[in-house]
């Protein structure tokens, strides 16, 4: 397997993950997209109401960031783009 193959992977088990966060944050009109996994690093987006939320930066650390690292070893960081 090559690196561009492992990225690729890497992207669809993130992105699996996503799926069990986002019918939470689609409850309040919000949501979640991944926009890259590189190496350790995992860039999201949120949308709707999740992208002005008070709570947003929680939901990123707690809710976000937190799952991911549990159920990959791999993650050193989630970050949030606009």
């Amino acid at each position: 397997m090559d690196d561009s193959e492992s990225q690729h992977q890497r992207h669809e088990l993130v992105n699996r993950a996503l799926e069990s966060i986002r019918p939470a944050m689609a409850a309040d009109a919000g949501g979640i997209d991944l926009v890259s996994v590189e190496g350790g690093v995992v860039t999201v987006r949120l949308v709707g109401t999740c992208l002005h939320c008070p709570s947003a930066a929680l939901t990123m650390k707690v809710g976000v960031e937190q799952t991911l690292k549990e159920q990959f070893a791999w993650i050193r960081s989630v970050q949030r783009v606009q």
